[in-house]
């Protein structure tokens, strides 16, 4: 293995600060790119899905965003076929964390999957997770949305199935879909950039968002995740 070379901390602070101009830079870059996300067209919702949900309980579109305005649904790839979660997108929801700092911004976080509820139910068990995660099977919502094919391709999807992560609104009693991202968009996502992709973004007051968006100053709205609501 080749090392990087070794020098002085006051020649490695220099290389670090150049690098650091770097940095900083993608990030104004990343804060543009977010303001711009913002201001994207949206698409209603026309066709009325129904997912099942951990009892048998039936849920519409709406009801996942659990009463507040905006939803992040990750399309988990877990076919009908299939008796085991994908891997990469169970690493992928290893790191989403207590979803009470997205809820804190009017902002949902599900999973929808294919397979029956029942293995489902297993797998999220088996990997003790807690967020909410509803079937879609018998339904057309992942063909619908670009992230189920017709015939199942073994050498690219596991079940005839991708995966991504679509942002909706909810405004005046209909659904928009505002975002989408799959690939390398979804490797990266914390709960800051989570908040980045929402309509409202992180409600921050720094923000370069469109007028009338919901904005409070930066830090203030913080808490440990079992303060919220006190």
């Amino acid at each position: 293995m080749s090392t990087p070379r070794v020098v002085s901390v006051h020649d490695w602070q220099r290389a670090l600060d150049v690098l650091r101009v770097k940095e900083k830079a993608a990030t104004r870059a990343r804060d543009a790119l977010a303001a711009e996300r913002r201001r994207l067209p949206m698409v209603r919702i026309e066709r009325q899905y129904t997912f099942e949900g951990p009892h048998g309980e039936q849920k519409a579109l709406a009801d996942l965003f659990d009463g507040r305005r905006q939803l992040l649904l990750y399309h988990f790839m877990f076919g009908p076929s299939q008796d085991a979660g994908c891997p990469g997108c169970s690493m992928f929801i290893d790191q989403i964390g207590p979803p009470q700092h997205l809820n804190a911004r009017d902002a949902s976080f599900v999973i929808v999957s294919r397979a029956p509820i029942a293995k489902i139910e297993r797998y999220r068990q088996r990997m003790g997770w807690t967020l909410p995660w509803y079937s879609s099977f018998g339904t057309t919502f992942s063909r619908d949305f670009g992230l189920g094919l017709t015939e199942p391709d073994p050498t690219k999807m596991q079940d005839g199935e991708d995966f991504g992560l679509s942002v909706f609104l909810h405004d005046g009693g209909e659904a928009y879909r505002t975002y989408f991202t799959n690939r390398r968009g979804v490797e990266g996502l914390n709960v800051w950039t989570l908040l980045d992709l929402l309509p409202f973004g992180r409600q921050e007051t720094w923000e370069d968002s469109p007028p009338g968006c919901p904005q409070t100053p930066p830090y203030g709205w913080w808490r440990r995740h079992d303060e919220y609501g006190r």
